[in-house]
């Protein structure tokens, strides 16, 4: 049975990683929402019942995260584009939420996430295309710090647990605002996702109801899943990462916008 799993997921998990990986350099932001998308559909396939398919893809999702955020980050730094003192400052924020945010999903039922998770993609979709951000000059030398750059830590963290993503798509604009340039604003988020993947997997991993997953599955995290994606995530993120120093995102995120209203549509029938 289990070399069975493991040929399936050889083909399906791994390829999703290539796709959250790739967007994870890229923009920052939607690699974990295709995967909380996708997984719940194919999750009930590998014996997760149905009812626990949901918290399932998120604790998976937030798993693989970490491995996905950590290669890109990787990658951004040897760029100089990673604000590390910005991250110093948002990591416990960050921790924090993260490991409430799971707590509270852990409470809900599967369909309240679902609308979560639906509604955080549309949201997303519209901030890509109808965001304004206002910056504060573009300069190189911006480097945000204190203690409010923590507390928005806590309600990014929170968030992205709840919804199965590394913080991207709140992490850039708060940087771009703040002035920080977009390129850097990204791989400082990708950074910042190590903290959330970590924080939110733990919480999704220990406190999970007894025997909430078959095997193979630590808690909620499904680790054939979360160890699929994450093993060609790692090999993708630095391509994302090459291209978001290459090429202008206007067009790209509009086309990327289209693509998470209906990754939210996704998500809300697979109730």
């Amino acid at each position: 049975m289990f070399d069975g799993l493991w040929l399936d997921g050889l083909w399906m998990f791994p390829l999703l990683g290539v796709a959250a990986g790739v967007l994870a350099g890229l923009l920052g932001v939607g690699g974990g929402l295709i995967l909380v998308a996708a997984l719940v559909w194919l999750l009930p396939l590998h014996g997760v019942p149905r009812d626990a398919a949901m918290h399932a893809a998120l604790a998976s999702s937030m798993a693989s995260i970490v491995m996905t955020a950590a290669s890109s980050a990787y990658a951004h730094h040897r760029r100089g584009s990673v604000l590390w003192p910005t991250v110093a400052w948002m990591v416990p924020g960050l921790l924090l939420g993260g490991w409430l945010g799971s707590l509270f999903a852990v409470g809900l039922s599967a369909d309240v996430l679902r609308m979560f998770v639906a509604t955080y993609c549309f949201i997303a979709a519209a901030q890509l295309v109808f965001g304004k951000h206002k910056t504060r000059g573009d300069d190189a030398a911006i480097v945000p710090r204190g203690a409010g750059m923590s507390a928005a830590g806590v309600g990014i963290g929170a968030v992205s647990a709840v919804v199965g993503i590394g913080g991207g798509s709140m992490t850039v604009p708060l940087l771009v605002w703040h002035g920080v340039l977009p390129v850097r604003a990204v791989g400082t988020s990708s950074a910042c996702g190590v903290a959330i993947g970590i924080a939110s997997a733990l919480g999704y991993a220990l406190h999970a109801p007894a025997g909430a997953l078959p095997a193979h599955a630590i808690g909620y995290v499904y680790l054939p899943a979360a160890i699929g994606v994450a093993i060609t995530s790692v090999l993708a993120a630095p391509l994302g990462t090459r291209l978001a120093h290459a090429i202008s995102g206007p067009a790209l995120k509009r086309i990327f916008a289209g693509f998470l209203v209906l990754v939210g549509a996704a998500v809300l029938y697979s109730g």
